[in-house]
């Protein structure tokens, strides 16, 4: 049983997996180029957090006629879904990203509430500028998507002394409460600091518009760290700083270089790197590991997003 892995070599790829059943045979995804053989019988691809367009491309999955599953390094996969053949299943990372997220979606919080990245700017030219910051803690959480990702949030922020954490997603729960998405325009103006943690996707667009803006009160904190179209880009630039913003996710992406929110001094912002980080490989390697275990074992295989048609 042959499977494609996104590692240098062979050898990497047994070092950073650990033991794996005796029938599989395991090919290697370097600098983007497939190997030059066994198209015939590969029946997994896993690729790395880069350039899956162009290497599904390369790969030619028409020509592989015992490939069953492409497995991805991200969360998100409405990117892809459409490219990926109905008779070959698709799973996503689901779980992979949480820590590396969670993490900067806290930190863009920190960042926006305590002026750290004015004061990084301030350092370039040795300006001294102590002013009365904002704090994390007594402020009213908003979760936006309470999935994966979200649940991670909420678990970094219970030492930061948060007065409130309310949880909204796509379905309500109880044991946490979670709200159903319906109820967002009530509950965004009762929310200090929003964190958005919602995929992307036609139901999901610009959830946040000029009205549920609207609806938040003076100095409220949106941290988007789902996709950039969940916020409305325009009318946050709209709301000229009333409501302020931390976000490693935009629509457009990546922002053209005359693009307003580049001098928006109201809005934090890092480069879609909440995953980029050492927390992704060792997770990663560990749900590789566990598909390639199943897909030798015939075992069920994990986050499908798409089973086999």
């Amino acid at each position: 049983m042959r499977v494609w892995l996104p590692y240098d070599s062979v050898e990497e790829a047994r070092r950073r997996l650990g033991p794996l059943p005796s029938n599989l045979e395991i090919g290697t995804l370097t600098n983007n180029l497939f190997p030059p053989t066994g198209e015939d019988e590969v029946e997994l691809l896993a690729f790395p957090n880069y350039a899956v367009k162009e290497m599904l491309d390369q790969a030619e999955t028409t020509s592989m006629p015992k490939l069953k599953w492409v497995q991805l390094a991200s969360a998100g996969y409405e990117y892809i879904i459409d490219d990926v053949p109905l008779h070959i299943g698709l799973c996503n990372a689901a779980g992979v990203h949480d820590a590396g997220t969670a993490e900067l979606a806290v930190g863009l919080a920190l960042t926006a509430l305590r002026g750290i990245d004015t004061y990084a700017v301030d350092r370039l030219s040795s300006s001294f500028r102590p002013w009365y910051g904002d704090s994390l803690a007594d402020k009213r959480i908003l979760i936006v998507g309470y999935g994966h990702i979200g649940s991670a949030i909420e678990r970094r922020l219970a030492g930061f002394e948060v007065a409130s954490v309310t949880r909204v997603a796509r379905t309500a729960k109880t044991d946490p409460q979670v709200y159903s998405i319906d109820l967002l325009p009530e509950l965004v103006g009762q929310a200090d600091v929003i964190f958005l943690a919602l995929p992307g996707s036609p139901e999901t667009h610009h959830i946040v518009d000029a009205d549920l803006l609207a609806r938040m009160a003076d100095r409220t904190l949106v941290v988007n760290v789902g996709r950039g179209i969940l916020l409305d880009t325009d009318a946050l630039l709209a709301e000229n700083g009333r409501i302020r913003a931390g976000v490693d996710v935009t629509d457009p992406e990546p922002l053209p270089p005359d693009h307003p929110l580049w001098k928006a001094d109201f809005v934090s912002w890092t480069p879609h790197v909440g995953g980029q980080c050492t927390a992704f490989e060792p997770r990663y390697d560990a749900l590789i590991r566990e598909q390639v275990t199943r897909l030798a074992t015939g075992l069920p295989m994990l986050n499908v997003v798409r089973s086999p048609q």
